[in-house]
């Protein structure tokens, strides 16, 4: 054998094996082709072990890199080599020669190089392939993840077929009560079989469903499968238990964007925005499971971002106002409390609470909003106080983003004492709560609230999911009826309504709770209250909410609602 035959063979299988980013999974023959002709090589084939005891029990993963198809015969001669990595995989190669031909001590050596330079090149396409997985895959579940979602996009908008697709980005709903239902690694495995479900059907190489963290997913499909996805969001049944057939169901929240024609100029990075749009409306909807994004999407969210990036301003310049809605006791017709409800006006024009608060409750501003409310109305009460008007209790709202504020208490008391106001005027609103979690957090922020001599409210009482237990197991001092639990005669179930009314409000007050309804607009409302015994009313039948000016007149003594 020439000196000079085995460099160039063994530079050229340098040089070719560059063409193979995984020599693992791929026929790297022509590589091999020179060099093992220079070294009589007809076969190469590996045994791969996971550790020792693989070894020893003969459970392997075996490649041929050279000579696939060629039969060993009894005469060929093998060569063994054995190598261990750093994490104790073994490789076992096999090398055969034929017609009886014995390599040298120098060949042997080359043998080795060969096998080495190999052994490296594999260990290369090994980490590429665990930086592969790591980079599109989600560990956890064994599934792509969002850099999957962004690929596909990319690809798909260079071969200007994306607008083949449609985006759908999906949560599965209220699904840390499946675990608490049936347990963390039973909720895994029907989270698992939910999405299966939903790959089952995408056989497109770009419709794949890629976790972008908890029980959020996104995935692009071809627009007319869009129904049938749709379908299985709104709800299915997921057996957990084989044994026993039970199921649970599940269900999803989801945003929608089909997209538009390549003419439409968007960008991938456009594809993922609009989408989660969509989503983010639909999360924190109460009544939509899924948004599609549209033009009136986009217009809401250039607004939601404008009032994002002025709330600081508006908030230093003091732009919110309180407006008090009244409390009235009906059989008295006065006043005996408030609701301090929030306006902003802003350039010269009152802006409504259902066009702000809903954007700042989707961050921690409207924890800021609220503190500053509850500063207002103890500046309100202080003057009240000073110059010897009428005082009544007020009500203040808190969002459910305090709930996770273990230093809540302390803010509030800062705020009041800082005042000088007696804790018996002012009154906590806090909503009804739909988790285990935050209801633990409710009840710890309530019981506190009471020590510290603040009364206590429930609003809205009626929507939410454990209203019994609420009362139950939280000390409120008032319970606050939503309107829709106040019956109406134009509904069909209006005797339905009266009699639930009833009871509830019987409920309640003999469990020692105060009672009142909000929402009264009519008189017949206002004569159901009383004949129910619920003497006390909020509602546009008596006033709507007044700026403090107006409100100040109502307070006083000898203001009455006329009868």
């Amino acid at each position: 054998m020439k000196k000079l035959d085995y460099l160039t063979a063994l530079e050229n299988f340098i040089s070719d094996l560059q063409k193979y980013p995984d020599t693992l999974n791929s026929d790297i023959t022509p590589a091999l082709e020179g060099i093992c002709s220079v070294l009589n090589i007809i076969k190469i084939e590996m045994y791969a072990y996971d550790n020792e005891a693989a070894e020893h029990l003969n459970i392997y993963k075996y490649f041929c890199f050279y000579g696939r198809r060629h039969k060993v015969h009894e005469n060929d001669v093998c060569l063994n080599k054995r190598f261990t990595t750093g994490d104790e995989n073994i490789a076992v190669y096999r090398i055969w020669s034929s017609d009886d031909y014995s390599w040298d001590r120098t060949e042997e050596h080359r043998i080795d190089v060969l096998l080495d330079i190999l052994t490296f090149s594999h260990a290369k396409s090994r980490l590429i392939g665990i930086a592969h997985h790591l980079t599109f895959f989600d560990t956890e579940l064994d599934m792509f993840n969002l850099r999957q979602f962004m690929k596909c996009i990319k690809i798909l908008y260079k071969a200007e077929r994306v607008d083949e697709y449609t985006a759908v980005y999906f949560n599965l709903k209220r699904f840390s009560l499946v675990n608490q239902q049936i347990g963390r690694e039973k909720g895994t495995m029907v989270m698992k079989k939910f999405i299966s479900l939903i790959a089952d059907q995408l056989d497109d190489e770009y419709e794949n469903v890629c976790r972008i963290g908890g029980d959020n997913f996104i995935t692009l499909i071809k627009q007319e499968k869009l129904p049938t996805i749709l379908r299985l969001l709104n709800g299915t049944g997921i057996v957990y238990d084989e044994a026993k057939g039970e199921r649970i169901l599940l269900s999803a929240t989801a945003g929608v964007y089909v997209i538009p024609d390549m003419d439409s100029f968007i960008l991938p990075t456009d594809i993922m925005d609009r989408v989660s749009m969509a989503f983010h409306l639909a999360k924190g909807s109460s009544k939509q499971d899924v948004v599609y994004f549209d033009d009136a999407l986009l217009a809401r969210t250039k607004r939601n971002n404008e009032i994002t990036a002025c709330f600081p301003r508006a908030l230093e310049d003091r732009e919110f106002l309180v407006y008090y809605q009244p409390k009235v006791d009906i059989d008295q017709r006065r006043v005996v409390g408030a609701e301090a409800l929030c306006r902003w006006l802003h350039n010269g024009r009152l802006v409504p609470p259902i066009d702000f608060i809903p954007v700042l409750e989707q961050g921690r501003d409207i924890c800021k909003l609220d503190f500053y409310m509850l500063d207002s109305v103890c500046r309100d009460i202080r003057r009240w106080l000073d110059s010897g008007q009428n005082v009544v209790r007020v009500s203040v709202n808190l969002s459910r983003r305090h709930l996770s504020d273990m230093d809540l208490l302390q803010h509030i008391t800062e705020i009041i004492d800082r005042h000088s106001v007696p804790h018996e005027y002012i009154e906590i609103e806090l909503t009804e709560t739909t988790t285990d979690v935050e209801f633990k957090d409710l009840k710890r922020i309530i019981s506190g609230l009471q020590e510290l001599g603040l009364s206590t409210a429930v609003d809205d009482f009626g929507t939410g999911y454990s209203s019994l237990n609420l009362l139950k197991e939280i000390p409120w001092d008032v319970v606050k009826l939503d309107k829709s639990l106040l019956p109406d005669h134009k509904t069909e179930n209006y005797m339905q309504k009266t009699i639930m009314f009833k009871y509830i409000v019987a409920m309640t007050q003999e469990i020692g709770l105060e009672c009142i309804s909000e929402g009264v607009e009519t008189i017949e409302q206002v004569n159901l209250l009383s004949s129910n015994g619920c003497n006390l009313a909020q509602g546009f039948y008596f006033d709507r909410p007044l700026p403090v000016a107006e409100f100040e007149t109502r307070i006083n003594d000898s203001f009455i609602y006329n009868k």
